[in-house]
């Protein structure tokens, strides 16, 4: 089929909930992706930070093939040796005692939400309350978009469940004076995705931890974005050295395969009992087969510490950049999650870069998001400097109102 009828089955056909890029994409190697018409484009957008080892990864594809062949789905009501050697892989690496799977990180998210209030339901507490980052993002459930500070997504579903307290990032007095009696968790991720890709501070992560303790409250961290090696850790809390009592993973985690994992310390993973929580297809053997040979990967010491190295080169690159551009504004993020600030000609940035045969992604309405494969290399990072530059030093983006 031609683009032009790909795109009007859509928009025939479609609930209008997306505002596409008019781009058919048919199928992707490594770090690149082709459209139908045979245009080639460089991947750093990475399905949004899923994609971390690129596409049609071997083993990953190998790992779905094998499964596909065997057994896709026969629900949760019996056991699966991937799922549970998945569950092995994630406690073993990570602070973590136990998991839950779902399928998507707004699902995980609403079960750490759940997961929180029967702790404390379990000790007869009154608390259910959940302090959260201005500028976060959590999810679109209704649970998960209460806990989202973005007042334009909550308007058109008011009234949304109650419960949610949103206090400033990065901001420890902040958090420490919101809390009250009521109050049962603090609920932050530790880089903020489309908050625009700000790391938390040290202190303001182990403050945090140490709050939660003195106040016998939990600590929760939203790991959908940071989780599964894109800031060149397993799980972005490891090199704050802060261990969370409840922390959540997706995007990445099956490479494309739409899986979520809760993860949680055994003292808050107990509370949940048969009932409390459930999902027909998550954890199934496809999407576990695909997590695992993902996992397998990204968990190597030398993989992780090439994330770190590539991400540095990226950093320092765009870094560069911005010192020779006065309009470009700072370079922020952790990794291979990083941004910078372009001011209101960030759309036409984006689209201009796609002509160029670049993909990359926004955080907000001033901000291009930079999340590639994490197996990108030093070169393919050049040619997108190469033509990033070329860009940004057109006259016709220099007077950027920033």
């Amino acid at each position: 089929m031609q683009t032009n009828e790909i795109i009007g089955l859509e928009n025939k056909y479609h609930m209008n909930l997306y505002n596409r890029i008019p781009l058919v994409l048919e199928r992707g190697n490594g770090v690149y992706l082709y459209d139908n018409e045979g245009n080639c484009y460089l991947d750093f957008a990475a399905g949004i930070a899923v994609n971390s080892l690129g596409h049609n990864d071997p083993d990953v594809t190998k790992a779905i093939k094998d499964q596909a062949e065997k057994l896709i789905h026969g629900s949760n009501l019996y056991h699966y040796e991937s799922q549970n050697k998945l569950a092995k892989i994630l406690v073993g690496n990570s602070s973590a005692d136990r998991v839950f799977f779902a399928n998507s990180g707004a699902e995980a998210n609403e079960a750490a939400l759940k997961l929180t209030r029967r702790y404390f339901y379990n000790q007869n507490q009154p608390k259910h309350e959940i302090i959260v980052a201005d500028r976060s993002f959590h999810g679109r459930t209704l649970a998960t978009l209460a806990a989202t500070d973005r007042p334009k997504y909550q308007k058109p579903f008011q009234p949304l469940p109650t419960g949610f307290k949103v206090v400033p990032f990065n901001d420890l007095k902040a958090a420490e004076d919101a809390i009250t009696p009521e109050t049962a968790a603090i609920m932050v991720e530790p880089v903020q995705g489309e908050g625009g890709v700000r790391p938390a501070s040290q202190d303001y992560l182990t403050g945090l931890r140490k709050l939660a303790d003195e106040k016998n409250i939990l600590l929760i961290f939203d790991e959908v974005q940071t989780g599964i090696g894109r800031t060149g850790h397993f799980f972005a809390h490891q090199a704050y050295g802060v261990e969370p009592d409840i922390f959540t993973s997706a995007k990445a985690l099956g490479n494309g395969v739409p899986i979520s994992a809760l993860l949680a310390k055994e003292k808050v993973a107990k509370s949940f009992q048969p009932g409390d929580h459930a999902t027909t297809y998550g954890g199934n053997p496809l999407v576990c087969s695909a997590a695992l040979a993902t996992v397998n990967k990204i968990i190597q010491p030398d993989f992780l510490s090439s994330v770190r190295e590539t991400g540095q080169y990226l950093k320092e690159s765009l870094e560069n950049l911005s010192e020779e551009v006065s309009w470009l504004g700072p370079v922020r993020g952790m990794g291979l999650l990083l941004a910078v600030k372009t001011g209101d000609k960030t759309k036409e940035l984006m689209t201009a870069l796609r002509k160029q045969g670049i993909l990359v992604l926004t955080a907000g309405e001033d901000l291009l998001r930079f999340a590639p494969p994490l197996i990108i290399k030093k070169e393919e990072i050049d040619q997108f400097i190469k033509v990033f530059k070329s860009l940004v030093k057109d006259p016709a983006f220099n007077r950027i109102n920033l």
